[in-house]
């Protein structure tokens, strides 16, 4: 009896350190990017990872005679679902736009707001709440 309570409290403790990263892992807006730097690219997905807390979409973009590689953060994969996204609709070597607000530290990183696909399909890619610019594209945020 004694030996299952020990593992069983060593099971919850090892849970709530897992917890407390995963919560960690977790930033506000303005903790990563800039509102300031809003950017628009032009490019085609390498990999999509339908990963919470956020999703991300890897973008290989060519500015200036020169590959970038970027990550767009977007929403939980979830929230993505509900608002229209699916595996099909991010394939890698689909050529995308999108707009967004860079790294604060400049590195090519996003936070994804809009993604428009070659058919004309433009979905919301960010998440509510977090501090990102009001600016109507997201159909719930506050008026």
């Amino acid at each position: 009896m004694r030996k299952s309570t020990g593992i069983m409290v060593a099971s919850l403790g090892v849970g709530l350190l897992l917890a407390g990263a995963a919560v960690q892992a977790h930033h506000a807006f303005a903790a990563e990017f800039d509102a300031n730097k809003p950017v628009r690219l032009t490019g085609k997905i390498t990999k999509m990872e339908w990963i919470n807390p956020h999703a991300w979409m890897h973008l290989e973009v060519e500015a200036d005679g020169e590959v970038q590689n970027w990550m767009i953060e977007a929403g939980p994969p979830g929230a993505l679902v509900r608002r229209g996204w699916d595996r099909e609709s991010v394939i890698p070597g689909t050529e995308v736009l999108v707009e967004g607000y860079q790294a604060i530290d400049g590195a090519f990183r996003a936070n994804g707001r809009d993604v428009t696909f070659p058919d004309g399909r433009r979905l919301f890619a960010g998440s509510s709440g977090t501090g990102a610019p009001l600016d109507g594209s997201d159909a719930t945020e506050p008026e």
